[in-house]
């Protein structure tokens, strides 16, 4: 079996953390391939490597003394080597990226430094070959990975490497200089080796136990999820649930190799699987909650609207020529009601209603702010009666007065429009009706 390891900059915000990383990829011979993040924070005050670094480089691009901020990075990877008994010396690698930065080798260079360094100490501490992403993860002229050639070049030297550490983060531009993911970062470098050596397992190793069922800054010690599909997982990130990244899953979903993400400091705990698809029945009913504030709804009333042909489609034109882009647009049979991002609409409120009565001729236009949407995402509602009327009844007796109701087609998810000040009492009403009262 072939496991590919990733470890966010939590995992390896120190010597401490980097010893707990060490033990769990060597208590299983399988974890052959490890992704590592930059040295994160060791408490809630400290400062992340990469910011660090981004706060180097500007003072060099200014002309300024940058100096004593690189010397406070030094510092750091020098308490992560001590701390391990390594023989292991970064002054070369800084002498280098000292002169990068006076020389201007850019942002991406910049940031990507502390993936690279932690990686060197990575390789020395588990005595895996160390892969410099530079030389075969590619990107193409729109800033999108080069598949094919990161593929072929990858997949060819991880086939003759047994064990190795490849930093996460970064790769080669076309102008043959360091870019970065624009988004997801080493969750996306672990997702590419994954399929590049076709793991079994793309182990993701994070400061939580998986995917929770609600935000724990809600919901007090939120369930885990034990198993989660790619089309679960994708309503529950749109709706603002922090979990990978779209680019992070594609790789190894196209090859049908399973994420499972992990708590470092937990070990013991399974943590979350994301598959394809699944038999396995979910302990709930629901999978998971997650919503959004600050919609504002726009509602046209118009006789016989049905009747008239092209009228959706006149309704987000008046939207799309002042480019703002519609969330959801529930429908009765003589109304059409369109969510839009308060903060983005606001603006443009008053040319998309000009919009909007010389291309339909409303009989009437309601607007309404300060508004939620909750998602309700779960495989299991399908098959079980009284969801929805469980929602409702749930949100009745917290007092929570529903604006909005709209469900998917595949009946995976059902989405709820509230007031945003009911927002967090509608996520507690919902989780304790499918979670607490279940247990």
């Amino acid at each position: 079996m072939k496991k590919v390891v990733k470890f966010g900059g939590s995992s390896l915000a120190s010597a401490e953390q980097f010893k707990k990383v060490g033990n769990i990829i060597m208590s299983d011979p399988d974890r052959k391939y490890v992704i590592p993040s930059a040295p994160g924070k060791r408490f809630t005050k400290d400062t992340k490597v990469t910011d660090l670094l981004y706060r180097c480089y500007e003072a060099a691009v200014s002309g300024e003394d940058f100096s004593e901020t690189l010397n406070q990075i030094k510092e750091r990877y020098n308490e992560i080597i001590q701390g391990l008994g390594l023989d292991l010396s970064l002054d070369d690698e800084f002498s280098v990226i000292e002169t990068s930065f006076k020389n201007k080798e850019g942002k991406d260079y910049a940031a990507s430094r502390g993936e690279y360094l932690n990686g060197i100490i990575m390789a020395k501490y588990l005595d895996y070959e160390f892969v410099d992403p530079v030389n075969y993860i590619f990107f193409s002229e729109n800033g999108r990975l080069n598949q094919e050639k990161t593929y072929k070049n990858l997949g060819k030297k991880l086939a003759k490497t047994e064990r190795a550490v490849i930093p996460g983060f970064y790769g080669c531009g076309v102008d043959g200089k360091v870019q970065t993911f624009s988004r997801g970062g080493s969750d996306v470098t672990g997702s590419i080796v994954a399929k590049a050596v076709i793991a079994d397992i793309y182990e993701n190793w994070t400061d939580v136990s998986g995917v929770l069922v609600a935000d724990p800054r809600i919901i007090e010690n939120p369930k885990p999820i034990d198993t989660v599909t790619y089309k679960e997982l994708r309503e529950l990130s749109y709706m603002g649930a922090s979990v990978l990244h779209e680019d992070a899953i594609f790789p190894v979903r196209t090859e049908g190799i399973p994420i499972n993400i992990r708590n470092t400091n937990r070990p013991e705990d399974k943590g979350t699987f994301i598959v394809e698809s699944t038999c396995v029945k979910p302990e709930y009913t629901i999978t998971g909650i997650a919503g959004k504030k600050g919609f504002v709804s726009i509602t046209i009333e118009k006789d016989m609207m049905n009747s008239q042909v092209g009228f959706g489609r006149k309704v987000l034109e008046a939207f799309e020529k002042e480019g703002v882009s519609f969330e959801h647009m529930p429908s009765g049979i003589d109304t059409l009601t369109v969510f839009v991002h308060q903060d983005e609409f606001q603006q443009k409120e008053q040319a998309v209603l000009a919009n909007l009565h010389r291309s339909v001729h409303p009989d009437a236009i309601e607007m309404e702010g300060d508004l939620s949407l909750v998602a309700v995402v779960g495989r299991g509602m399908k098959a079980t009666r009284g969801t929805a009327g469980r929602i409702f009844s749930a949100l009745a007796h917290a007092n929570v007065n529903v604006k909005m109701i709209d469900q998917g087609s595949s009946e995976l998810n059902i989405i709820i429009g509230v007031q945003d000040k009911d927002f967090e009492t509608a996520i507690k009403a919902i989780y304790d009706i499918f979670v607490t009262i279940r247990l």
